[in-house]
């Protein structure tokens, strides 16, 4: 199955692609998707404690109830391809090893081609599929490639034990979105 990602991380380290069916149209669910407030979730905040905690990490500013886009723009991610109601990408360049990690946003143009050392470029997608009148196939896809041997060397060690709360955080959020676009479709179906 063809993804928004292949222009981007044809080829990478990492994937993970989770799929829903989402009884909604296509943009009532990406709406719900853009503006759901990821920590809003409690076991989402634990993974967020946990993670601090296990890598030593400054406790960051108190954070506002945000929805997921305005998150992740807040905390660096780059918009690469954005079409209305049906597809997102986000995308930059990060080493999420480090305790405190920071994201650089790269340009749709140089994704491809950057290639600064010692660091991973990281690529997410919200794709919206429309399936039937009020029926859409949800995925939520995120890949990762290193920039260098060292850095895929340092990202292995770092991913042999995150996978297991990210992974949980994307099971945890794949249903919250289902529920919130369900949700806000039954209130617009009857009005």
């Amino acid at each position: 199955m063809d993804s928004a990602l292949d222009p981007f991380i044809p080829h990478p380290d990492v994937r993970e692609r989770f799929v829903s069916t989402i009884r909604a149209p296509a943009g009532v669910v990406m709406k719900a998707a853009a503006a759901i407030d990821l920590q809003s979730l409690p076991a989402v905040r634990a993974i967020f404690w946990l993670r601090e905690r296990l890598m030593g990490a400054a406790r960051g500013p108190v954070r506002k109830p945000q929805g997921l886009l305005a998150e992740m723009r807040g905390l660096g991610w780059g918009v690469l391809v954005e079409e209305a109601d049906r597809v997102l990408v986000c995308g930059a360049a990060s080493q999420p090893w480090v305790p405190n990690p920071r994201f650089t946003p790269i340009e749709a143009e140089r994704f491809v081609s950057y290639a600064e050392p010692n660091r991973v470029k990281i690529a997410w997608s919200l794709e919206a599929e429309r399936i039937g009148p009020a029926l859409t196939r949800f995925v939520h896809e995120t890949r990762v490639v290193a920039t260098d041997a060292e850095a895929r060397a340092r990202f292995n060690r770092y991913w042999r034990w995150a996978r297991f709360g990210i992974v949980t955080i994307r099971l945890l959020l794949m249903p919250a979105i289902r529920r919130a676009a369900e949700r806000q479709w039954s209130v617009e179906a009857r009005t």
